[in-house]
This record gives structure tokens, C-alpha cells and sequence, in this order.
């Protein structure tokens, strides 16, 4: 399976499976192992998971690289958001009626190669394009849709991207900054626990 070959049955499982896998971890301390959910997405690529609550971030965490296989990723990412997001406490089980769960499945990043930095404001675009921006040990992700939710331009996007990374707004001018750009999958449920669906970049433009 390739960058972007997923159907709306796909990002249904991928989002249950978050919610069933924070759920079985929050109250048991334990681990979701599920053969066919493993052997469906047994190949490599990034994923985020992201939890809001009432409209506001309660985690997000991930892979931005192809480093796990997608099964892995998945589980290994919808704990973390909920648990070891260094930004909020650890979510509490009484709180997974009032979350909803958002998987975002990554192609990889490709590095923006410029003449002129200037040139990157049309290598852009907001709504199709997540961002990662690299500098020595400094490096910062936001994924599609922060901007589009922010109502960011191209550049408020790549100033907040250096910012993330922990870098001065500015440092996307800089060549010894390389700014990296990617494509997303995004599944979500509309209410907790409620109908689950895709927000691919095409819907977002």
C-alpha cells in the first residue's frame, strides 16, 4: 500500500483502533495486540495521532518519518498523545466520552530545495502540505490542518514551523535551515465517539 491508497473503511479502523488502544491502556495498563489490524497495515509510514477536547488540543504525538510500520506507529502514537504529550497531564479515563480522535497518516518528506528563500512561499501550499523544519539538533513539525485551523498564510505557517522547532521565527531565510514538506491523510471522528471521516487536503483547500 502507498502514500495515500486508503479508503474511508481504512481510516474507520485506524481511528477505532486509537480509541480502543488508549481506552484498554488508560484502564488496564496494557497493550492492544490485534493480528488482522497488524497484518492490514503492515508496511512503513508516518502517523500522528491527535486528541481534542471541546475544541482544544488535549495531545498530539507521532512519527513524521517512515521509522515504524503503520500498526505499530498507530498504537505506539495514540498512547502517547494521551499520556505523554509533555504539553497537557496524562488524559483520565473519564475524559474519553468528552475527546475526539484524529489519525493524520503521512507520505515522506520531501526537503524544499530553493534558489531564493522567497521561492518557498509558492513550494507551499496551506491545506496540502504539512511542514518539518530542520536546523542542527533543532527540528519542528506541524502537520496540514494547523494551519488551515490557525488561518496561517504560507508564510505565518513556515514562521510558526521554525518556531516549533524551537528556532526564531525568521530562521526558515536561513541555508542552514532545510524546510521539508509532506501530505497527510486525515481521519477523524466529528463528536467523541461519533461518526468517523476523512478530511483529506483536497477538502481543505
Amino acid at each position: 500500500m502507498t502514500d495515500f491508497q486508503f479508503s474511508d473503511s481504512d481510516g474507520i479502523e485506524l481511528v477505532k483502533m486509537a480509541r480502543k488502544v488508549v481506552t484498554e491502556f488508560l484502564k488496564n495498563d496494557s497493550k492492544i495486540h490485534d493480528s488482522e489490524f497488524d497484518s492490514k497495515f503492515d508496511f512503513s509510514s508516518g502517523v500522528f495521532v491527535t486528541l481534542n477536547k471541546e475544541d482544544e488540543l488535549r495531545g498530539c504525538i507521532g512519527y513524521p518519518t517512515p521509522v515504524k510500520k503503520l500498526c505499530d506507529g498507530l498504537v505506539d502514537a495514540a498512547i502517547s498523545a494521551a499520556t505523554r504529550d509533555p504539553r497537557f497531564p496524562q488524559v483520565d479515563t473519564e475524559e474519553l466520552d468528552k475527546i475526539t480522535f484524529e489519525v493524520t497518516v503521512l507520505t515522506s518528506p520531501e526537503e524544499i530545495k530553493v534558489e531564493e528563500h522567497t521561492d518557498y512561499l509558492s513550494e507551499i501550499k496551506v491545506g496540502r502540505d504539512g511542514l518539518i523544519a530542520d536546523n542542527g539538533f533543532s527540528s519542528g513539525l506541524l502537520l496540514p490542518q494547523v494551519p488551515t485551523e490557525y488561518g496561517w498564510d504560507e508564510k505565518e505557517f513556515l514562521e510558526n514551523t521554525c518556531q516549533k522547532a524551537g528556532l526564531h521565527k525568521d530562521a526558515w531565510k536561513e541555508e542552514s535551515t532545510i524546510i521539508s514538506k509532506f501530505q497527510g491523510v486525515i481521519f477523524k471522528e466529528e463528536k467523541p465517539n461519533g461518526e468517523i471521516i476523512r478530511e483529506s487536503p483536497k477538502d481543505l483547500l
